[in-house]
């Protein structure tokens, strides 16, 4: 099995404490924490993609080309890429030099995202958007595989023998499909044969088990071998320490400050109590042997073999996620890894395109 440490970049007051860091320190808590999953052995980092508060995640190519000038060996994951916002050339360009300046460690993890105010700054309806993520899924594989592309799309001029530069490192790029409970995502990803990236952070563990399900059937549906379908899958939190007792009063806070803020909000809370949330979300909180025997639990129901954690420290204190982090690495994760296949394939570039002959 394979573990990535994520970030959203949340841009938001403590759940605890109330305090909000600025922008500027916040972006280099992320590049911080990006070098210590690297560090303590994690396999990838990932920086996900939003345009609306309380989000500062709008630019992941940036952020992503920035960690791979500080980093050497981890893998560099969009969670999610909002393709149905994006142009696929502009995207195409701004993720094939990222691949080149990273040398071939980049992975997408694609999606329609989520939110109104997104929406509507990219002029994005809920009626379009899924037909934009897959229009634009689709220019977007050709560009990265053909030459020169020709093609006529419903949401952007079309391309006539379009040259789109650099051409890649990776040939091609891994893609992974993020999807939370929808089925359009999943039928995109298992028509392509590409890997399924389950949110699995909200709810219960029966909507997103139902939808694995699903893309493992349209899998065989299309013709692919049931042996290469991948899936990856989130947690909706992580603390461990020594003993159940100990992370659960050094979460507590942490969970009433987000239920707090929840309600302030207006949403209602699918978990009221933290026994709850501990017990029927994806949270990964209390001993290594309890967090070991939760993601199996997970594991019988989604066959996954990628896992993600989050990176940031969320309202625990940096001591503390530090030391969990390092407790994840030297208790749990070996005991994953040992037991929980990896994916079908080799955890680095997927084939380098070989340079072109020099002409005579």
């Amino acid at each position: 099995m394979k573990f990535l440490a994520i970030t959203l970049i949340v841009h938001a007051p403590d759940p605890v404490t109330g305090v909000q860091k600025s922008t500027h320190d916040r972006f280099r808590e992320v590049l911080d924490n990006a070098l210590l999953a690297e560090e303590l052995g994690f396999d990838g980092f990932g920086v996900g993609e939003r345009h609306e508060r309380p989000f500062i995640s709008s630019s992941p190519p940036v952020v992503l080309s920035h960690i791979a000038a500080l980093t050497r060996r981890i893998r560099l994951f969009t969670t999610v890429t909002t393709l149905s916002l994006l142009d696929p050339v502009r995207a195409y360009e701004d993720y094939a030099t990222l691949d080149h300046l990273s040398g071939g460690r980049l992975e997408l993890v694609i999606g329609k995202g989520n939110g109104t105010a997104q929406r509507e700054l990219f002029r994005v309806t809920p009626e379009d958007q899924w037909e934009r993520n897959a229009e634009s899924y689709e220019l977007f594989r050709r560009i990265w595989r053909q030459e020169k592309v020709t093609y006529s799309p419903r949401f952007r001029p079309e391309l006539i023998e379009a040259e789109v530069l650099p051409r890649p490192f990776q040939q091609p790029i891994r893609v992974w499909h993020g999807s939370a409970t929808s089925r359009e995502s999943v039928e995109l990803a298992a028509r392509h044969g590409d890997p399924l990236f389950s949110a699995n952070v909200t709810h219960p563990i029966g909507p997103y088990a139902e939808l694995v399900r699903h893309y493992r059937q349209r899998w065989e549906h299309h013709g692919h071998d049931p042996a290469l379908a991948v899936v990856g899958a989130g947690t909706a939190g992580y603390y461990a320490a020594r003993t159940s007792q100990e992370a659960l009063s050094v979460y507590r806070p942490v969970f009433e400050g987000r239920l707090a803020l929840q309600k302030q909000l207006g949403l209602e809370p699918v978990f009221e109590t933290l026994d709850d949330f501990v017990e029927r979300s994806s949270a990964l909180i209390g001993s290594p042997q309890q967090v070991i025997e939760k993601v199996h639990r997970y594991h019988e129901q989604f066959g996954h073999s990628v896992l993600h954690l989050h990176a940031d420290a969320d309202g625990l204190p940096d001591a503390r996620h530090r030391d969990s982090l390092e407790l994840f690495q030297s208790d749990i994760a070996p005991a994953l890894r040992r037991a929980i296949p990896d994916p079908p394939w080799p955890w680095g570039p997927v084939e380098p395109i070989e340079p072109a002959p020099a002409p005579h």
